[in-house]
């Protein structure tokens, strides 16, 4: 026996994305008293600057965004009450096709034994039980997702740590029912042409695929909450549009592809650190 902390170690790819697939688990774990710790790999330069200008424009600062993000970041892992917040502050690469994924510096020109061996020291440093990033597409091909979960995957095989890791999803049903409720938001919002139909219907996976189910109900708030905290890309983040109470019925629950487990705990699961405890 240890007196280490069961350890949950999240890899994202910017700030902001803690909170949309991993909040609740966060804050849901933190109270358990597991200890939580977040790596953010990217700056956000390439997010929206201040009154909602965007990369490229005329006043768009990637570093004054960035330091914007930062700050925001930091309210965001208060309201999850995330323990330790590692950075590796690569900079922003961008949506797929920008200039800025092959810019000097960018996380997706970064050489993924370079961004691994970082990501392995915090690894063994902290020693998670738990590891959670995306899967081989990034979730949905952006370039520092899919950079993201390389890094990981490579540094994983670094160590001689054998943690459960999961990759993050969602269940085909939750995704059409976003469908339907930015519809009901929003009369206007028009019915996707058939290829951006086809391209969402390739995310998630369908519902009998996924192995994890982790019910967040009760941190739903702080979900929203930590959402909020990235007000300068709030633009982008339409889920803040549902109000708390949509919200909850939506996102109370957090879906997972466990991809790596020494426990044999059995699947379907409900819980990340199911035969750990």
């Amino acid at each position: 026996m240890t007196d280490r902390p069961l350890t949950l170690m999240a890899v994202h790819a910017h700030p902001d994305d803690e909170a949309t697939g991993t909040g609740g688990v966060l804050a849901r774990y933190a109270a358990e008293g597991i200890r939580t710790v977040l790596v953010t790999c990217t700056d956000g330069g390439c997010g929206d600057g201040p009154e909602g200008v965007k990369p490229g424009d005329p006043g768009h600062d990637p570093a004054e965004v960035a330091s914007i993000r930062r700050q925001e970041l930091e309210a965001s892992c208060g309201a999850l009450k995330i323990s330790d917040l590692e950075m590796l502050d690569y900079a922003d690469s961008g949506m797929t096709g920008w200039p800025s994924n092959d810019a000097p510096g960018s996380f997706w020109r970064t050489p993924v034994e370079e961004g691994a061996a970082r990501l392995a020291e915090l690894m063994r440093h902290y020693r998670p039980d738990v590891v959670v990033t995306y899967d081989e597409n990034g979730f949905y091909g952006h370039p520092d997702h899919i950079q993201a979960h390389r890094i990981t995957m490579a540094a994983l095989e670094m160590t001689d740590l054998t943690p459960k890791v999961y990759w993050t999803t969602m269940p085909h049903s939750m995704m059409r029912r976003f469908g339907e409720i930015m519809r009901e938001l929003d009369e206007n919002t028009p019915e996707p042409d058939p290829a951006e139909a086809a391209a969402m219907a390739e995310i998630g996976l369908p519902d009998d695929e996924i192995s994890t189910w982790v019910d967040t109900t009760a941190y739903s708030g702080q979900k929203f909450d930590a959402l909020a905290a990235h007000a300068s890309q709030g633009e982008n983040i339409f889920f803040l549009k549902m109000g708390k109470e949509k919200f909850a019925e939506l996102m109370g629950v957090e879906t997972f592809v466990r991809v790596q487990d020494t426990t044999g705990a059995a699947v379907p699961e409900n819980d990340l650190f199911a035969g750990l405890r």
